[in-house]
């Protein structure tokens, strides 16, 4: 069944190795020839290809020598078929072509295809279809095949990427030397977890699914890596709330940060927090932001702190505790986090809260650490770089050393809870989040979900589907331009579903 809509995407998401077993499932315990599957997925190409673009009359296929290529041989097929304008150009040594992939190049030729040897291509055509590599790379792409990619890349015609594109790994989402930048993606069997991080979404475009009418009984013996998450999916945790709640009942938020110089960053914590529906918020800042704050928002409880030990009271009262925003790593920002860490309260943690972590690692279980990449290499004592190589096994092994709940932000935002539950994948959210001040609020929602009842691990990925989604929603007037304050109302807004 093809799916085209993000919203009825399935939630698992699967390594290549977990989608090849699916595929020999298929063939050896259902019954399903390999050459089956592989019409099968050229025809949902074909499809969503003229679904897509109905007024293209030329295509160019680029098709490799593996089960990939022997895709692109069935679309090539159809659209000769539909009397298309078809070019396929072959790269690597077709002679090599063995099995299913054969099968379906002799189909194309009785069908009057032609196979060209790839020498570049300068000529005019309405759409390319990707099917060089597939799933199965593991080294960084050269030759002909990095040509034939930037070549793709620069031309003005759309691309269409079977399977994935190729180039991407399907595992970590990272590019192996270059990719192909599709307008659209249609994954088959089962979705790849590279494909909604790292460069994934970058990469893959608009992302449709074909299962190939593999049996779902094929699906049970192999649990997916990963799970993709989106706001619909947290519908049923906002229930109307009684006529007789108080905000007593709604929780109690206390936000700790703004070191002098950074007011602005756990103000918006606070707005944060609030808009997603904690009963009070109070905010521990330094005395001389407090009745600014006040001034400007006069729902936020400001007490302007100088000394660690007056955190006390204002932790007591408190049901969870935020820290980072604004909060410096001078030593007003080390001793408020010195105070904090001593509290058994559910923490968030951000920002400067995490650089100074780093500096001194301890482990719990009973946060949420919300590291950006940079700050993420930090905790491990790495390179951004490696964080963003394998996002995936960054995130667990945050989750390793540090305890609790491990938010790894960027596109495609993973959450880890620990090797019993699926990392969670967040696919909402757009480049307009780009812009200072997004993760404070990320920090503001996530603790005004904790007091209101969700556990850490669900909080931080409803918040993370929250924020992404009040985005998307900022996003209708424009990504460029958008400030972290455009989401309050998105946020309060989606926070109150009878209303949608």
């Amino acid at each position: 069944m093809l799916i085209t809509d993000r919203s009825q995407l399935p939630k698992q998401l699967y390594l290549a190795e977990q989608v090849r077993a699916l595929d020999r499932c298929a063939i050896e315990e259902h019954g399903i020839p390999g050459l089956t599957l592989m019409e099968r997925a050229g025809d949902a190409a074909f499809d969503l290809l003229q679904k897509r673009w109905p007024q293209a009359g030329s295509i160019t296929l680029l098709c490799g020598i593996g089960n990939n290529g022997g895709d692109g041989f069935v679309v090539a097929r159809r659209a000769l078929q539909a009397g298309l304008s078809v070019r396929l150009l072959q790269l690597g040594d077709g002679s090599k072509r063995r099995g299913d992939a054969l099968a379906s190049a002799e189909k194309f030729r009785q069908t009057g295809g032609q196979i060209t040897p790839y020498n570049g291509f300068d000529f005019d055509t309405d759409l390319i279809v990707d099917g060089l590599l597939g799933t199965g790379l593991e080294r960084p792409v050269t030759g002909a095949w990095l040509d034939a990619i930037r070549a793709a890349n620069q031309h003005p015609a759309p691309i269409l990427s079977l399977d994935i594109p190729s180039g991407l790994h399907s595992d970590t989402g990272a590019i192996m030397g270059d990719a192909i930048v599709a307008a659209a993606t249609l994954s088959f069997i089962g979705l790849k977890q590279g494909m909604f991080t790292g460069e994934g979404p970058a990469c893959c475009g608009v992302i449709a699914l074909d299962d190939l009418d593999v049996p779902a009984t094929a699906y049970e013996p192999v649990p997916a890596n990963a799970r993709l998450l989106q706001w619909s999916g947290y519908r049923e945790h906002l229930k109307p709330r009684a006529r007789t709640l108080h905000k007593g009942k709604c929780g109690h938020l206390l936000l700790v940060g703004g070191d002098k110089g950074f007011l602005g960053a756990i103000r918006m914590a606070g707005e944060a927090a609030a808009r997603t529906g904690a009963g009070l918020v109070t905010i521990a800042t330094r005395s001389e932001h407090a009745t600014l704050i006040v001034s400007q928002r006069p729902e936020l409880m400001c007490h302007g702190i100088e000394q660690p030990r007056d955190l006390l009271p204002l932790i007591a009262r408190a049901d969870a505790v935020a820290i980072g925003p604004g909060l410096g790593q001078a030593s007003w920002g080390q001793g408020m986090l010195r105070q904090v860490l001593q509290s058994d309260r559910p923490l968030v943690m951000d920002a400067d809260a995490l650089n100074l972590l780093a500096q001194e690692p301890e482990r719990r279980d009973d946060w949420v650490l919300t590291p950006h990449p940079g700050e993420a290499a930090r905790l491990l004592d790495g390179s951004v770089a490696q964080v963003q190589a394998d996002r995936f096994r960054a995130v667990s092994r945050l989750q390793q050393r540090y305890g609790g709940v491990v938010l790894l932000k960027g596109a495609g935002t993973l959450i880890s809870s620990g090797a019993d539950v699926p990392i969670g994948l967040c696919c909402e959210g757009n480049p307009g989040m780009a812009s200072g001040g997004m993760g404070d609020m990320l920090t503001g929602v996530i603790g005004g979900l904790m007091v209101q009842g969700e556990p850490i691990g669900i909080a931080a990925e409803m918040g993370a589907c929250l924020h992404g989604a009040a985005a998307d929603l900022a996003a209708k007037d424009g990504e460029r331009g958008m400030m972290a304050t455009d989401l309050l109302m998105p946020i309060r807004h989606l926070m109150n579903p009878e209303l949608v």
